[in-house]
């Protein structure tokens, strides 16, 4: 007689050490044991009889474990053992727990420790926490598809920030290849995304390239009404036109005063990690003018460790955004300068106003890597003379166009 809903619930432990087996028919029975009532299936394979656990009642009930049964049937007709079935089945579930996209990309991400710069590194994983590990991070790298990567890529392009949207299709590229040559997933499907993504407007880094103008600029810089250390920076932006994080984060100790010598060492770089632990310094002569600046900055700040350090703490550089809210003080928006736009007007004003400096100078002094043997050229001890003159030129025709000397000079045409 076929078990009911009603003796399931009902049947109680009636004390057998063993428990007690009651039948419901095509091999399904429930074991009634004092630690509850389990859903068993007995069955031959291979001429030995064996025993198929279908689960645990409540969790499991009569309908369920009837058709978990009528499952195992057919696999005993198709010749298969439900019981390797559902090892196996077990085995692939706790395989694909292993291998979750978040799992393959944490670890891919720590064998890159060495490899990458620690800022790098952290930006890496954190731009994948808050943009793809909520969405696809639980799912098995196996698993994922083409659109489930794409629904997680519109969401970032809703936001209008599509340049972010192709960094992580790209990082998730990293993370898809990976598990591929792990063995944990068998393609890319980032790989299927190109040409559906917006594309990205790239935009040139804002900056004031007419002289006049810049004499303009230089002449409020001159009349900022901020911190002082906040207009020594913008003085040494224009003057120096390195990367605003090298003028942000310089420090008291890179400066040779008596030699008019600024000293960047290779690890403060923009660099790759290997070429930051093998480079070599970036060395920026100072013109008369930028050893005043930080004359002038000296005694201020001095006695710590960086020339512009934080108000809030002295241990601390200021903050990324200074120069640019100066700017913006000042009365230039985004769209008519930047703190990089330093390095832009110094480029162009050189090469097209001033006669006869070599453009490999100026970007080597720039700390731009060139192959061949202009790039590493200009690198050497040797050719400092050269750059200390190129710098005094650049920080006297700025001074003309602060006073609004007619400077306005073009390269002479070459014959």
């Amino acid at each position: 007689m076929a078990l009911t809903d009603t003796f399931v619930k009902t049947v109680k432990w009636a004390g057998s050490p063993s428990g007690e087996k009651h039948t419901d028919g095509r091999a399904l029975y429930l074991h009634v044991k004092e630690a509850g009532k389990y859903w068993r299936m007995a069955y031959r394979f291979n001429d030995k009889q064996k025993t198929l656990a279908l689960g645990v009642y409540p969790d499991v009930s009569l309908a369920k474990a009837r058709q978990r049964r009528d499952r195992a049937r057919e696999l005993l007709a198709d010749g298969i053992d439900p019981g390797e079935a559902k090892k196996d089945d077990k085995r692939s579930k706790a395989t694909a727990a292993a291998n979750t996209f978040e799992l393959v990309a944490r670890e891919f991400q720590a064998g890159k420790v060495t490899a990458w710069s620690p800022s790098y590194f952290e930006k890496w994983l954190r731009q994948l926490e808050k943009d793809v590990f909520p969405y696809v991070g639980k799912l098995p790298i196996a698993n994922i598809t083409t659109p489930m990567m794409l629904e997680v890529i519109r969401r970032i392009e809703k936001r209008g920030v599509h340049d972010t949207a192709h960094t992580v299709k790209q990082t998730s590229g990293q993370v898809f290849r990976y598990g591929i040559q792990t063995g944990r997933c068998e393609r890319d499907p980032c790989l299927d995304l190109t040409g559906a993504l917006k594309p990205v407007i790239v935009k040139n880094m804002a900056a004031i390239l007419d002289p006049v103008k810049v004499g303009g600029m230089l002449r409020a810089i001159d009349d900022y009404k901020g911190q002082p250390t906040t207009q020594a920076a913008l003085i040494l932006s224009s003057l120096l036109f390195q990367r605003p994080s090298n003028i942000r984060l310089m420090e008291w100790s890179w400066i040779d005063f008596d030699n008019a010598m600024l000293t960047v060492p290779s690890m403060s770089m923009k660099r790759r990690v290997m070429e930051k632990l093998n480079g070599k310094p970036h060395l920026i002569p100072l013109a008369p003018q930028a050893v005043a600046a930080l004359r002038i900055v000296q005694p201020l700040t001095g006695s710590g460790k960086y020339v512009f350090s934080s108000l809030l703490s002295g241990n601390r550089p200021m903050s990324e955004n200074t120069v640019n809210t100066a700017l913006r003080r000042m009365g230039y928006t985004s769209e008519d300068m930047t703190a990089h736009g330093f390095r832009a007007i110094a480029k162009t004003l050189i090469l097209e106003r001033l006669p006869g400096i070599d453009q490999g100078c100026v970007e080597a002094q720039m700390g731009h890597t060139k192959s061949g043997p202009l790039g590493s050229a200009y690198d050497r001890a040797e050719y400092m003379e050269q750059r200390h003159a190129m710098m005094r030129v650049w920080a006297d025709y700025l001074d003309k166009l602060r006073i609004g000397a007619d400077v306005i000079q073009f390269k002479a045409a070459t014959a």
